[in-house]
């Protein structure tokens, strides 16, 4: 005969809580006190402790996914600024303004647009490859005038990447 199962009904308002501030299935395993094996049954035995999880985790999703798009167009919000001038305590209501942030930009569009902002080219053929690059760097002697002495020009090997 199976034991009794320690899942109770609040568990499922308790996971909702912890899945919006980021807990993973490890984390709340442990919170619970049991195994993650125990939480995975847990989901499968108890619709509402499942719905709890999902409607958790995606809020927190969301939140972090607004966040994102904020850094990343940039932002400006109501704040107070709070000085103190001989003793005359003086807080004037100002508009605080964040520039974008290209490092949210590229995060943002290489998740959301990876056909068209990822690092890795695309295969050119069917079997995968990738179209080589030919790469031609000109050396100059810059001691030398450049009337006097033709540029020398050598040519390294090819390197995959999109064709120029």
């Amino acid at each position: 005969m199976a034991r009794p199962s320690r899942y109770k009904a609040e568990f499922a308002d308790q996971a909702v809580k912890l899945c919006r501030l980021g807990a993973t299935d490890k984390e709340l395993a442990e919170f619970f006190g049991v195994t993650e094996k125990t939480i995975n049954n847990w989901k499968a035995a108890h619709p509402p402790f499942l719905q709890s999880l999902k409607a958790g985790k995606q809020l927190a999703d969301v939140e972090v996914a607004d966040r994102l798009f904020q850094r990343a167009i940039g932002y400006s919000h109501p704040d107070v600024h709070i000085s103190n001038y001989q003793g005359v305590v003086t807080i004037t209501p100002i508009t605080k303004h964040y520039p974008p942030d290209p490092t949210s930009m590229i995060f943002w569009l290489k998740n959301r647009r990876p056909d068209l902002w990822r690092d890795k080219p695309e295969p050119a053929d069917e079997e995968g490859n990738v179209t080589p690059v030919k790469v031609q760097i000109s050396i100059k002697d810059a001691r030398i005038r450049d009337d006097d002495k033709p540029d020398i020009e050598q040519t390294a090997g090819t390197v995959p990447g999109p064709a120029a």
